[in-house]
């Protein structure tokens, strides 16, 4: 039972974040298309967003979260691939996926820039890069709160505030196409492409 606890709580706690948000979720899977790798699946809460079609592996490393994303995969219908590993080292060959996905998940990856380099890995050429994460803010009185906060959580959590994935992405083998800044740029969408020659 402390499993779906946790599980539940983490819901809780998301949905609760989620009105600071609410489109990143729909902007960022439904983009995704054929063979896709969600990063940090955690309990699913991205699965009722993917188009029809999307082949889906979710990798997280939380066996307990997994088993929340178990039950929403089936609750929901939508079949997932499910793997426990790591983000800064995924179990992937190169060139294996036509998408990736990560959402709100490299504010607490301990290097951001390697996991990023490894989705970048695993994706295929002309494959698509989707992100969205709370970012360093472009509004001051935003980023003074967001260091405050930082002095806490990252020593606690391992939780970061005052990233920005966007600067590494665009020193990687992709092409940013298009990215969006929300509520007071704290909250970022990034959507990249692996050359395809």
């Amino acid at each position: 039972m402390a499993r779906r606890d946790q599980a539940s709580g983490f819901d809780v706690m998301m949905v609760a974040l989620e009105r600071f948000f609410p489109t990143s979720r729909v902007w960022v899977c439904g983009k995704a298309q054929g063979r896709t790798l969600e990063v940090g699946i955690g309990t699913g809460l991205n699965l009722e967003h993917y188009p029809p079609g999307v082949d889906l592996v979710g990798l997280d490393p939380d066996g307990q979260m997994l088993e929340g994303a178990r039950r929403r995969s089936a609750e929901l219908g939508h079949p997932v691939t499910l793997v426990e590993g790591d983000a800064m080292d995924l179990p992937f060959d190169a060139e294996s996926f036509d998408t990736v996905v990560c959402t709100f998940v490299l504010c607490g990856v301990p290097d951001d820039r390697v996991a990023l380099g490894e989705m970048v890995r695993v994706l295929r050429p002309g494959g698509r890069l989707l992100l969205a994460d709370h970012v360093v803010a472009s509004a001051r009185p935003v980023r003074w709160g967001q260091l405050l906060l930082e002095a806490v959580t990252v020593r606690v959590s391992g939780e970061h505030f005052t990233r920005r994935p966007l600067r590494h992405v665009e020193g990687l083998d992709v092409d940013v196409v298009e990215t969006q800044r929300l509520t007071h740029g704290a909250i970022e969408h990034v959507h990249a492409l692996k050359p395809a020659g």
